[in-house]
Order: structure tokens, then sequence, then C-alpha cells
């Protein structure tokens, strides 16, 4: 078996409100943290009524404080979205209360409808495409963060910028990307990267074999790096699997077809929803990669895709759905997935 991270979105049931889907994700975190998992990262997704990871920074602080060993980081920050001196101010000082167990995932694409867009960067003034500034900001982040940080020279005096007075050490930048772009941009920089398999699941082999092929090495990564992200539900049977995997299934046709966004069904309430016959393809194309199995089954798949890919290290992110009358702060499937993954 190939070492083994947790991707969280921290869901929200239609029987949670926000502060209980943050406890659950708060005990899925020990659990992974306990189970000796590697690292535990968190999405930034906005305006959604079953995602609660509004703010990465935030979340990150929580669970880094909830847990003692395993790496806390983004999964990712959406660049775009932020002021780079922000994004490394929050960062610098993570690392700062947690050496050498924060990592700085960042990700290209907004990832929100454009009213929230313009609400999250006040109109973006200016008229700077943030998307294009991508790589400048990239490099901005790093140089922020670092020991000495910036400068800039202003009538003939020179000014220091930093984003933490004194860094004793600085938090990883990794690249996470959907298509060849960031690809291509980690290999140049000489950066971690990561393809969102668990999103897209395809493109992910030529990806990955472009930033290997062309990767340049770095002063602090010298080969590149990188591991696979893959949806899991895993259970005592595979049947039991495919009962719990069923509200993840219908969100995700939801955001795939254009349909009304609802927070995360319970499994009971999923079952009583027929998936429209024109739609019930496309479920079983997620469904087939995605690994929903027994723990026997679940293993071996996972160790399958890591030879298959080349990786060291798979993110699972753990979509098992919960049944009615399951405590309101607890995800007691999800953490069952990591129990049984971990073997």
């Amino acid at each position: 078996m190939p070492a083994l991270s947790v991707l969280d979105l921290v869901p929200v049931r239609s029987d949670q409100t926000t502060g209980d889907a943050v406890a659950a994700s708060l005990a899925l975190a020990r659990t992974a943290d306990e189970l000796g998992y590697t690292r535990y990262w968190l999405a930034e997704h906005h305006n959604m009524p079953a995602v609660a990871a509004t703010n990465p920074p935030l979340l990150i602080a929580m669970v880094a404080a909830a847990t003692s060993r395993i790496r806390v980081g983004s999964g990712g920050v959406m660049l775009p979205n932020h002021s780079p001196l922000v994004v490394a101010e929050q960062f610098a000082l993570l690392e700062a209360a947690y050496p050498d167990r924060i990592d700085l995932g960042i990700g290209r694409a907004p990832g929100t409808d454009p009213l929230t867009r313009y609400a999250l960067r006040m109109g973006a003034g200016g008229g700077e495409d943030p998307v294009a500034q991508f790589p400048t900001y990239v490099d901005d982040i790093i140089t922020l963060m670092s020991e000495h940080g910036a400068a800039m020279e202003v009538a003939g005096r020179r000014h220091p910028l930093r984003a933490t007075p004194k860094a004793a050490s600085t938090a990883p930048v990794w690249l996470l990307g959907s298509s060849d772009y960031s690809a291509r941009l980690a290999a140049e920089r000489g950066l971690p990267y990561v393809f969102a398999h668990h999103f897209s699941g395809q493109g992910t082999a030529e990806a990955l074999e472009l930033y290997r092929s062309s990767y340049r090495p770095s002063e602090r990564f010298a080969e590149p790096r990188t591991f696979l992200t893959v949806n899991a539900c895993v259970a005592e049977t595979e049947e039991e699997a495919r009962r719990l995997v069923r509200p993840q299934v219908l969100q995700m046709l939801a955001i795939v077809t254009g349909g009304t966004l609802t927070p995360q069904s319970l499994v009971e309430e999923a079952e009583q929803v027929e998936i429209a016959e024109g739609q019930q393809g496309i479920a079983r194309g997620m469904m087939n990669r995605w690994v929903i199995d027994d723990a026997a089954g679940a293993r071996a798949r996972i160790a399958e895709l890591a030879a298959t890919f080349g990786v060291d290290e798979v993110m699972v992110h753990p979509v098992a759905g919960s049944y009615a009358g399951t405590p309101a702060a607890a995800t007691p499937a999800r953490e069952e997935t990591l129990r049984l993954l971990a073997g």
C-alpha cells in the first residue's frame, strides 16, 4: 500500500448546521492522525449549500490544533480569489505555529460562481486578471514567505516586505490542477504538483508524464513530487459501500448537469431519488472511477492505482454518506472508510 492522506471538503448534510459539519471534520482529522495518515488537506469552495470548506487557513488552524503529527494543508487555496500577500501572511503564520506540519496547495481556478468571485475580490479593481497573473502571484507568495521576503525601491529608499517578521521555516508550495497548465508551471518552477484525479478522472497520466518529463530541479525539491487523489467509500461489504456513496453521487450529478444544489442527503433520502435515465450513464462512469468496496477490495484498488500512475502516496476524499439518526456532529461512515483503508 502507498502512504495515505485525506482531502476534506467539510460536507454539510441535510440534518447538520455548519458547526456540526466542522465538528465532524475535526473528529475525522483526529481519526486520520491516530491512524498514521500522512497529510490532511482542506478544500476551498464558496456559496455551496453542501460544502463548509470556505476558508482553508481557518480550517487548517483548527485541524492542526486538534491533531498532533499529521501534516495539514490546503487542497487548495484558489489564488485568483485572494491577494498573494494575504495568502503568504496566513501560511507563514500557520507554519510558525505548527512548524514542518503545514502545506500550501494552490489552485488557479476561481472555483466559484461569478457573483461570489466578484464579492471575494471586491470587483478586483484595476483591471488586472488574477488568473493571467497566476505564475507571478505564485512567485510572490514564495518570496514573501521566505526568510528575507521582498523589497521595493521607492523614492530612493528600500522598503522591505515580509509575510512574517522572522520566518524560521517555510511551508512547501504545491500546485494543483485539472489541466496541463499547472503541470507545466510546477515543472518549470521545481514545485510539487497534484492533478485533480478525484474530480476529473481523465488526463491524469498525461499530466503527470508532462510534469515529470519537463521537471527542472529546484533548491528545495531536487526531484518531481506528486501523489494521486481519489474519491473513496469503504464499508464492511461492497453492497454497503454502494448504499453509503449514493448521496455523493447525487451531489456530483447536480454539479455536472447544472442541477439544483442542496445540502447533502442522508442515505435514506438519497435512496428515494430516482436518477434520470439520461444521467445513469454519467453516474456509472463516476462510480467506476471511484473506490467503492470492502476493505480488501478497496486496498487492492488503491494499490493498483498507485502502481498505474507511479505514485507512492494516495490522498483519499472520503465520500461516504450518513444514515438517519447519525449524531449531527459525526460522520461515522467517513471515519470507517479511513479505518478500513488503514488496515
